[in-house]
């Protein structure tokens, strides 16, 4: 099945550390919530928290990053795992699904997402999609 979802994420915490070796070089680890946009409830109902942390390595402000998210619902979670490259005011990347509980403990699922910044500081937009089994 395919399917699509939107959420609106903020940074609730973030710690950056200088590298060293070149220029405007860091690495960032960053805690994000979430709450849906556009999402239409599935087999284990209503939308309850997303919570994601990752690892940032940027140069000048670009660079890859990873990291894990977990998305509860009313009768489920599910665990994923992502990676992604951020080039200017966009990151885009893929997701895949590692572990699922509840109604979800059979999910086997995959995709791509991008990452845009909104008009307020530290708050994005998270558009994902793939397919999945359940």
């Amino acid at each position: 099945m395919h399917r699509k979802a939107s959420f609106k994420i903020f940074v609730t915490r973030r710690e950056m550390l200088s590298v060293g070796d070149v220029p405007n070089h860091t690495l960032m680890i960053t805690e994000m919530e979430g709450e849906p946009i556009d999402y239409t409830p599935g087999v284990a109902g209503a939308f309850v928290s997303r919570r994601s942390v990752g690892f940032h390595d940027r140069t000048k402000g670009d660079g890859p990053m990873t990291g894990y998210a977990t998305t509860i619902y009313e009768n489920g979670a599910v665990y994923s795992k992502f990676r992604g490259d951020k080039m200017g005011a966009m990151t885009k990347g893929k997701w895949e699904v590692y572990k699922g509980i509840g109604k979800l403990s059979t999910l086997k699922g995959a995709g791509t997402f991008t990452v845009t910044p909104t008009d307020r500081p530290g708050e994005f937009r998270l558009d994902m999609e793939g397919d999945y089994t359940i």
